[in-house]
C-alpha cells in the first residue's frame, strides 16, 4: 500500500460540515445518491474512478462482456451534484481522535466519517494461495482471469507433453456460492460451444471443469432445491462438482485436497469466500468476526460519535442475524441509502428521530448458463430454469447505472443467444504468471504473450 503523503489535499472551504466516504462500491454510490447536497459537503475516497457491478465481473472473464459495460466513471455518475468532491486515492489510515484520514494524496480532516469499503478475498492465510491463484473481486483481475484462460489454450497447441495439455486444459474454480456456480456454467458453455470452433486441433473431451465447495450443499445462503437444480445444471453442462472438498494448497501446478488426492490445473479459481477490507485506525473491540466493523441499529460504529460503516465491512448483530447481515449487494444498497436519510434528517432541519436500519430480503438467485437459473423469493417461493433465468437477466438489467450500459449488455447478450458466441476473446492484458511451472520456454512464453518478462 502507498505510503500517505503529509500535506493536505485541497477541497474547496465551506461553512457546510464536512462529510467524507470511503469507498464507491454498491453501499457508498446509494448513499451518495441518496445524501442531500444542500446542508453538506461530501468528498468521496476511491482506489478506481468508476464503480464496478460486481455481479456480472464473471461475465467480464469469460469473455461475454466488455468491461467498460459493467463500469461507470464515479465523476460522472454525480457530475450534476453540488458541494461532491471524488479524489481517487488508497486511504491507508484512518485517526478518529484527530476527525482525519490519511490517504495516498495526503491528508484530510471531516465532520462524519461513512467507510464503505467492501470486502475483500479471504484465503484463509493461505500465502500458497494468495499468490498462485486468480481471485475476482475487481476489473484487472477479471482481464487477467480472462487473457489466462485463452493464453492456456494458446500453449496447449503448441505443446505436446499429455501432463502439461492437462495442466493448461482443467479449470478448478473453489467455492459454490454464486461467483462460483456461475463461473463454472460460463466456462462450461465456452467449452461446449466456442473453444472447440476457435481450436478445433484440440480434443475438448480433454478439458476439465472442476467446482470445489467445502460444504456439503452449493449455493450456501440458498434453498437446498436451488442447489439441488445448480449441480444438476452444472453436471448436465459437464461440470465436474466436488462437494464437502478443501483444498489444502496450490503450487501453481499442482491442487492439494485435504483428502490427499490432487488435481493437475495451471488455473485456480478462488471464490471461496471475503473477508472485511479493514482499513487501520480503529480500536480492537470495534472488530468482529470476518474481520468486519461493528456498527448500531443506526450504522455508527460502536465506540465513535461521528464514524459509520455501512455495506460488507460493516457487521450489525441483530435477531435475525445475530453474526452480521450478508456481505450482499443489496444490504450494502439499503444501509447506504438508510444512512443517507438519517444524515440528511441530522443536518436538515425537519427535526425528525432518527430511524433504526432494517433489512428487507427481497430473495437470492443465480445463474448456472444459458436458460439456467434458480432463484429463491421470501415465503419459501422457489422457481427455476428458463424463467428464472429471464429473471436473472431483468434483475440485473434493472441495477447497472447508466442507460449505455443497460443497452450494450443486452446487445451482447442477444448476440450471444442467438449465435452461441462470445466477441470479446480478446488477449489484450497479457498475463504470466510467476514462476510458471507448465511451460519454462521463455521463446514460448514470447510468443503467446508478446512480452519477455513477467507483466
Amino acid at each position: 500500500m502507498a505510503e500517505s503523503t503529509d500535506f493536505s489535499i485541497q477541497i474547496p472551504s465551506s461553512n457546510l460540515p464536512r462529510i467524507v466516504l470511503i469507498g464507491g462500491g454498491f453501499g457508498g454510490l446509494e448513499f451518495a445518491k441518496a445524501l442531500s447536497d444542500k446542508d453538506v459537503q461530501l468528498v468521496m475516497f476511491d482506489r478506481h474512478n468508476y464503480h464496478t457491478f460486481q455481479p456480472l465481473l464473471y461475465q467480464v472473464a469469460m469473455a461475454a462482456l466488455e468491461p467498460d459495460s459493467i463500469a461507470s466513471p464515479l465523476r460522472k455518475v454525480f457530475d450534476n451534484k453540488k458541494n461532491f468532491y471524488f479524489r481517487m486515492a488508497l486511504v491507508n489510515e484512518i485517526i478518529p481522535e484527530k476527525n482525519m484520514i490519511l490517504t495516498s494524496i495526503g491528508k484530510l480532516s471531516y465532520d462524519i466519517l461513512v467507510v464503505s469499503v467492501g470486502s475483500k478475498t479471504n484465503y484463509f492465510g493461505n500465502q500458497d494461495l494468495m499468490k498462485k491463484c486468480f481471485p475476482l473481486k475487481q476489473i484487472p483481475q477479471a482481464l487477467d482471469l480472462r487473457s489466462n484462460i485463452l493464453q492456456n489454450f494458446e500453449k496447449a497447441v503448441l505443446v505436446n507433453q499429455p501432463e502439461n495439455l492437462r495442466a493448461l486444459m482443467n479449470f478448478v474454480i473453489v467455492g459454490g456460492g454464486p461467483t462460483g456456480v456461475e463461473l463454472a456454467g460460463a466456462l462450461a458453455e465456452l467449452k461446449n460451444h466456442i473453444l472447440p470452433r476457435d481450436y478445433p486441433e484440440l480434443n475438448f473431451k480433454e478439458m476439465n471443469i472442476y467446482l470445489l465447495e467445502g460444504s456439503s450443499k452449493l449455493l450456501g445462503g440458498m434453498s437446498t432445491k436451488s442447489s439441488d437444480h445448480a449441480i444438476k445444471y452444472l453436471q448436465e453442462l459437464g461440470v465436474n462438482v466436488k462437494l464437502n472438498t478443501i483444498v489444502e494448497t496450490y503450487d501453481g501446478r499442482t491442487v492439494f485436497l485435504k483428502d490427499q488426492s490432487t488435481i493437475t490445473s495451471n488455473t485456480l479459481i478462488w471464490a471461496a469466500g471475503v473477508t472485511g477490507n479493514m482499513i487501520p485506525g480503529f480500536k480492537p473491540d470495534s472488530i468482529v468476526r470476518g474481520n468486519r466493523i461493528k456498527v448500531d441499529e443506526f450504522n455508527k460504529v460502536v465506540g465513535y460519535d461521528n464514524v459509520y460503516a455501512i455495506g460488507d465491512i460493516a457487521s450489525m448483530a441483530t435477531q435475525d442475524y445475530p453474526n452480521g447481515h450478508p456481505m450482499l449487494a443489496p444490504v450494502a444498497m439499503q444501509q447506504g441509502r438508510h444512512l443517507a436519510r438519517n444524515l440528511n434528517t441530522m443536518f436538515g432541519k425537519g427535526g425528525k428521530s432518527l430511524k433504526p436500519f432494517k433489512y428487507v430480503d427481497k430473495g437470492s438467485m443465480a445463474t448456472v448458463g444459458r436458460n439456467r437459473a434458480v432463484v429463491d423469493m421470501p415465503g419459501k417461493i422457489h422457481f427455476k430454469g428458463l424463467f428464472a433465468w429471464v429473471v436473472w437477466m431483468l434483475i440485473h438489467l434493472m441495477y447497472l447505472i447508466g442507460f449505455r450500459s443497460k443497452i450494450v449488455v443486452l446487445l451482447n447478450w442477444m448476440y450471444s443467444y442467438f449465435t452461441f458466441d462470445k466477441n470479446t476473446r480478446l488477449i489484450i492484458r497479457p498475463y504470466v504468471k510467476p514462476n510458471n511451472p507448465v511451460i519454462k520456454n521463455p521463446e514460448l512464453e514470447k510468443i503467446v504473450t508478446g512480452y519477455d518478462t513477467p507483466v
